[in-house]
């Protein structure tokens, strides 16, 4: 009463229900390769088992069914399809699995169908194959699922399910693969997995690593998650690739790139079916923002990276750095905020650029800070440690990130991206002028020079400063010095000769005096200043000075025209950025 199972032939009940003579019979009827229905029928382990070993092949010793109907059926033991072969088409559409679902090797030869089926414990289909489509639509997953090492012949769809434990899918092989829609709650793993003519995966929700470490993509392929993170470390590509990501960490070390492969931020929530994703199950992430970890081992000539924030981003490592494409809104690491005031006598304000991840984790490891948990940048005011803080062998040094930002800056300079250059070529200067290996003390002497003075030519404000205290000091070293106590008058001599004849004058004056009073006057400013002023475009004031002033003066033509030069120069660079 109250059964919905499918009446086995000849009987009034289900095989749950039967009688046991009943039950008995239509077992021995039963041999390899029978087709069943026992649809909305409830199974315990025992009773599967009965009906399993009834279709055992002799030859084998391993169960063989035909058509296979349990939709809607109710396995409340532990349900052993292990190394079943299904010849026919497989239906476990809105099956419940109370308990352990076993389907390890086991082989569907036609369509298998677990539509909406319900897995209330953990699942197996470790190394099955399925050689035709291969429906998991809408199913739930409540404990772990392995599908370790199985094999997709046919499209696997998955759109819409739910994995509320790990998802296992390493070493898979898979044809084409469906999962729009899908939500995974834990882990995502496709490690070594292989995809061989899916265009597209996604979109999918996953809180947790989406691993795609070691697989091979053999078809173009368009990845869209939303995830707390993706690694691909290995992973290869052979045609052209694009992951549009949200909330995602990116892990792309070691990354085979045989195409054009482009990582992209994706602005607004993924849709299915015109409804967005949930993504309230990213519980751990606030921030849709996609984060690039590493592109270490990449040979980034192919790399697109568009929206992404690389403040965390290794570079080291990495070749044809000056070919990559970093475009959109892009976000570096900043410089330390506020005032650096340790070990130091004077406290120091960094002037604010976009640095590189490596910058930071060699300045942390040279100021000799201590260890601690790694936070963004910009929230403190010391440079951030890195992953081998420490360890001086395994910390990039100047020569290695110099050589990075001067990659990185044509790359950005080819992109006509003036800003990024302009960054990086400070950063690469910066690195210069720190290195001891490949740069001599009188190259790293003129490089501080050119950092104090100018900030490389990309601080206006530092060489206009500069300019206006050479200048003041020159008009007070000339009011005090340089101009005479009273500006020499031209006098006539001459002699008449007594027999009259031809008059001869010879007109002088006396040399400048050196101001013993009234030294600092406004007429005297004014002169100091006629003269600066004049030196500083290198014409001559037409002002007699003292001796001290006339060097004074040939001073300030030499140094003031190089500050302007430097002035105009950073002036110029603030312009183009």
């Amino acid at each position: 009463m109250g059964c919905r199972g499918i009446r086995i032939p000849g009987h009034n009940a289900c095989l749950a229900h039967v009688d046991p003579a009943g039950r008995t019979t239509y077992l021995g009827t039963l041999s390899a390769g029978a087709d069943i229905d026992h649809r909305s029928t409830p199974f315990t382990h025992h009773l599967l088992s009965e009906l399993l070993n009834a279709l055992r092949d002799p030859t084998t010793d391993l169960p063989v069914i035909g058509r296979a109907r349990f939709d809607g059926a109710r396995f409340d033991g532990e349900a052993d399809f292990a190394e079943v072969t299904f010849k026919g088409p497989a239906s476990f559409g809105e099956a419940i699995f109370s308990d352990y679902g076993r389907f390890k090797a086991a082989h569907f030869a036609s369509k298998a169908t677990f539509m909406a089926a319900h897995f209330m414990d953990e699942a197996s289909f470790q190394e099955a194959s399925f050689a035709d489509t291969a429906r998991f639509m809408k199913a739930k997953f409540h404990g772990a699922v392995w599908f370790l090492e199985a094999e997709f012949s046919g499209l696997a769809f998955f759109a819409q399910a739910t994995f509320k434990g790990d998802a296992l899918f390493e070493r898979s092989v898979f044809t084409d693969v469906r999962v729009s829609g899908a939500i995974f709650e834990a882990n995502a793993e496709f490690h070594k997995a292989t995809f061989r003519e899916s265009s597209r995966l996604g979109p999918f929700v996953c809180n947790g690593v989406v691993d795609f470490d070691g697989a091979v993509f053999e078809a173009p392929i368009t990845v869209e998650t939303a995830a707390t993170s993706v690694s691909c470390s290995g992973t290869r590509w052979d045609y052209r690739a694009e992951l549009r990501l949200r909330y995602a960490a990116l892990d792309l070390q070691y990354a085979v790139l045989s195409a054009p492969t482009a990582v992209t931020f994706h602005a607004v929530p993924f849709t299915h079916l015109g409804v967005p994703l949930p993504e309230e199950v990213l519980s751990s992430r606030r921030d849709p923002s996609v984060s690039v970890k590493s592109v270490q081992g990449v040979d980034a000539s192919f790399l697109v990276l568009t929206d992404t924030d690389l403040t965390r981003c290794r570079f080291a490592g990495a070749f044809h750095l000056d070919q990559i494409r970093i475009e959109g809104r892009t976000t570096f690491a900043p410089v330390p905020e506020g005032l650096d005031l340790p070990r130091r006598i004077w406290p120091v304000k960094w002037s604010k650029r976009r640095t590189l991840a490596e910058e930071h984790y060699w300045r942390a490891q040279a100021a000799d800070l201590p260890a601690s948990s790694p936070q963004p940048p910009s929230a403190n005011h010391n440079w951030q440690i890195g992953p081998y803080h420490g360890d001086p062998a395994r910390t990039p040094d100047p020569e290695d990130v110099s050589a990075i930002y001067r990659q990185l800056r044509k790359a950005f300079e080819d992109a006509k991206n003036e800003p990024g250059a302009a960054d990086f070529y400070y950063g690469e200067m910066e690195m210069r002028r720190h290195s001891r290996n490949d740069t001599t003390r009188a190259e790293r002497g003129l490089l501080h020079a050119y950092w104090l003075l100018s900030g490389y030519g990309l601080r206006a404000s530092r060489a206009a400063g500069w300019l206006i205290a050479s200048m003041v000091t020159t008009i007070l070293l000339l009011m005090g010095l340089g101009l005479p106590q009273n500006s020499p008058k031209q006098e006539a001599s001459g002699t008449v000769p007594a027999a009259g004849g031809r008059v001869t004058f010879t007109i002088d004056k006396d040399d400048p005096q050196n101001p013993t009073h009234d030294r600092f006057t406004s007429k005297r400013f004014e002169k100091a200043l006629n003269v600066t002023l004049n030196s500083v475009i290198f014409r001559s004031s037409g002002q007699d000075l003292t001796t001290t002033g006339t060097y004074i003066e040939m001073s300030s033509r030499l140094l003031e025209p190089v500050l302007l030069a430097l002035a105009v120069l950073a002036v110029r660079g603030r312009i183009k950025r």
